[in-house]
């Protein structure tokens, strides 16, 4: 359940319960026992986790299953809780506390536990997962503590995976096929200031194109807008596998309201390294994270935000809305309606959505390398994705008239665009 950093966590327990000798399967209902990776990160997360358990004890109370592990953020957050709760879960487990789930299982299995602590046991993959596009971890918690973010009380301080480990992980995913390594963490350009004393992404970067083949993507997700400066697009503008993509969730544009969440005022800064990525190259794909409804905001400082958008033109713009969370110093302030919040989000929303279009409108005619993911050959026909679109998260590229050019999964496809949508563009290969 959750974010991409849960799904990394998964393949990790994955390759370590393969290597103990146990079979994964891709249905509850064929499974011994199963293992629910839990997300607690906001109210929203946590019910529909929960909900996904009290399914899972079902399951156990007619006997399709016997086993629940319970692992994972929801367990960080209210373990206590969850025990007097939810008594047929036979384990819980914290998140990366794999030794007592491989220990548990092996006492049921009379298997022998790996060292949860070793490097040797390659990544599995989720059964959901494509394995042409893949997450690399570089690390965990956050030091930044926004006022209105549960990260450092579910995962703690900063903790970095270390340069040599994380280039040897990448290249046992390009051997498994990956086309595509999106580098996730809290804060990537916060990178190694806990084991090497500074920012260490470029470093990183460095290393990841030195061990990876020529004919792969780096995309890289969730950067703090403070610690991404000229120079750092600059850097990038000279590499050649990290696309021209960048995830800077701004939250807001309103200094005051950047001053409350703990971010620092950076609205002109902001506006900078988007004018400066658009000047070095107008291709360049931007997208950001907008919170709406934060403790205080008013309707001046909204609109701020739309004001900014029609400025900016970002190519792929999210929201969502405030949440008060318990433990943060958010939750203690003075909260709008919920009403009016979800009618900003609604707002923005829409707002957005005629920029994304015009700024897909400028594609029309140029030609962009596309990787496949679903190929229909009923209707002769595929979806992919360019540089501009993360996974799961961004539009894609339906790509016409298939049978012209070898197209499969995970294949890259010279695609001419012919028309566009809000979110999506349309072409044929070349």
């Amino acid at each position: 359940m959750g974010c991409a950093k849960n799904s990394v966590d998964s393949e990790h327990l994955i390759g370590l319960l393969t290597r103990a000798g146990h079979k994964i399967v891709p249905d509850a209902e064929d499974a011994h026992g199963v293992i629910i990776n839990t997300c607690g990160f906001i109210q929203d997360a946590v019910k529909e986790n929960i909900d996904a358990i009290l399914d899972l004890e079902l399951m156990k109370e007619r006997g399709d299953i016997e086993k629940i592990i319970v692992t994972g953020c929801l367990v960080n957050r209210h373990e206590l809780e969850l025990r007097e709760e939810l008594p047929s879960v036979d384990l819980w487990a914290r998140a990366e506390e794999w030794d007592k789930i491989l220990t548990f299982l092996s006492d049921d299995s009379n298997k022998t536990p790996p060292d949860a602590a070793s490097n040797c046991a390659p990544r599995g993959i989720l059964p959901e997962n494509k394995f042409w596009s893949r997450y690399l971890k570089v690390g965990e918690g956050c030091d930044t503590f926004c006022s209105y973010c549960t990260i450092p009380l579910l995962r703690g301080r900063l903790r970095s995976v270390p340069i040599p480990q994380l280039a040897d992980e990448a290249a046992q995913l390009a051997r498994q096929g990956a086309k595509e390594i999106c580098l996730v963490g809290q804060d990537l350009t916060s990178y190694g200031r806990d084991i090497y004393g500074a920012g260490a992404i470029q470093k990183l970067l460095s290393s990841l194109d030195s061990a990876l083949p020529d004919d792969i993507w780096i995309r890289l997700l969730y950067l703090h807008p403070d610690r991404v400066t000229r120079e750092f697009l600059d850097f990038l503008s000279e590499q050649k596998k990290v696309v021209p993509y960048l995830d800077i969730p701004i939250q807001h544009i309103d200094d005051d309201v950047l001053c409350a969440m703990n971010r620092t005022k950076a609205s002109r800064h902001i506006r900078d390294i988007v004018g400066y990525a658009r000047a070095s190259n107008s291709a360049f794909a931007l997208r950001t994270t907008i919170m709406v409804g934060f403790p205080g905001e008013t309707e001046e400082q909204f609109e701020s935000v739309l004001d900014f958008l029609e400025e900016a033109k970002l190519d792929r713009v999210g929201a969502f809305v405030y949440s008060p969370e318990e433990g943060t110093k958010a939750a203690a302030m003075p909260q709008l309606p919920d009403e009016v919040k979800e009618s900003r989000y609604r707002r923005l929303m829409e707002f957005q959505s005629a920029i994304s279009e015009k700024r897909n409108a400028l594609f029309v005619g140029k030609t962009l390398r596309v990787l496949a993911e679903e190929i229909d050959t009923d209707d002769d026909s595929a979806w992919g994705r360019s540089y501009r679109d993360a996974p799961e998260i961004d539009g894609m590229v339906r790509i016409e008239r298939i049978s012209q050019t070898a197209c499969a999964p995970g294949a890259f496809i010279d695609v001419k665009i012919t028309d566009y949508a809000e979110y999506d563009l349309f072409g044929v290969p070349v």
